[in-house]
């Protein structure tokens, strides 16, 4: 039986050398927040315990996802349009794997709570119907597994964000998700001149990609933002804390970026553990040293291994 011993004694070594991830691949449409802001003032569990819709039509999906009762919406078929559909409280929404995108179709989380979105990929949404996804002035949202795009052909404003935070949003995680080909990618905080409620922002970001992004991975306005082992490539710009934000920004990874993290306007970052891929840290020192909640930081010698293969819509469910 000495074989035996051995193949379990070689199972175990390949066990503790194996990078580590926060989600495993098989997913279950009832899984709540486990990182971030979004575990924290009651968690966030979107539609678990409520009623389960399948829906393969635009029609179908801004009814399913609509109210504050408790649903689990799964998207399963090509959905076409130029719109940003409104998600209500209480609500998960989850894409099937390796599905032709939802063409021109957003999602707009406006004035709820509770919210989970899942394994969805959403390309070329217009910026005369929105972003990608929206959050504003909504709290306890998790954003995980998605995949966001459109293309860099047209100019910087034919399309606007991918994934922004803005209107004094709290309590949000946005996860393993992968953010590529797009000018302005991820926009937290909403103007200049609106600190007087953004300023009230939590957001974290973890495991996610940013390829071939023009600006803002993620650029911050006055809130509190949390970055860690996320991996950034071939960007035109970095993480751009501004008007106040509080940054804390922990084992992620660039590589052949043309900045990594800088502030404007007197915003403010604290750094450790990073791998600027050649280039500094130009952010001044803030007092945003430690997330109000636990989490693993995996090494920064893994990052990039574990969120290219693992961000975007590689759910299984």
């Amino acid at each position: 039986m000495k074989w035996i011993s051995s193949l379990i004694a070689f199972a175990a070594v390949q066990t503790a050398f194996a990078a580590p991830v926060e989600l495993a691949k098989r997913a279950a449409v009832t899984d709540v927040a486990t990182v971030g802001y979004a575990t924290l003032n009651g968690g966030t569990t979107g539609g678990s315990g409520g009623t389960t819709t399948t829906v393969t039509t635009l029609a179908a999906l801004t009814s399913a996802v609509a109210g504050n009762a408790k649903k689990t919406v799964i998207i399963s078929g090509t959905i076409t349009g130029s719109t940003s559909v409104k998600v209500g409280s209480n609500t998960s929404v989850i894409g099937k794997k390796d599905l032709v995108p939802l063409v021109g179709v957003g999602f707009r989380v406006l004035n709820v709570e509770n919210v989970i979105i899942r394994n969805v990929k959403v390309s070329k949404v217009l910026a005369s119907a929105g972003d990608a996804i929206a959050v504003q002035a909504s709290k306890q949202v998790w954003v995980d597994h998605v995949d966001l795009s459109s293309d860099k052909t047209h100019g910087k404003d034919f399309y606007d964000g991918l994934l922004d935070v803005t209107h004094g949003c709290t309590g949000v995680t946005i996860t393993n998700s992968k953010l590529s080909e797009h000018y302005k990618a991820s926009l937290v905080g909403h103007s200049n001149n609106n600190g007087a409620q953004d300023k009230a922002i939590t957001v974290t970001y973890s495991g996610n990609y940013f390829t071939n992004i023009n600006s803002r991975t993620p650029s911050l306005r006055f809130g509190t933002g949390h970055l860690f082992n996320n991996f950034f490539e071939n960007n035109g710009d970095g993480i751009n804390t501004r008007k106040g934000a509080q940054v804390l920004v922990e084992n992620n990874v660039w590589s052949g970026a043309k900045r990594a993290l800088y502030a404007t306007d007197g915003g403010f970052a604290v750094a450790t553990g990073n791998d600027f891929g050649g280039l500094t840290n130009e952010a001044p020192a803030g007092n945003f040293t430690k997330a109000p909640y636990t989490y693993s930081l995996l090494a920064t010698t893994a990052v990039k291994a574990s969120v290219t293969s693992s961000a975007g819509q590689t759910l299984e469910f």
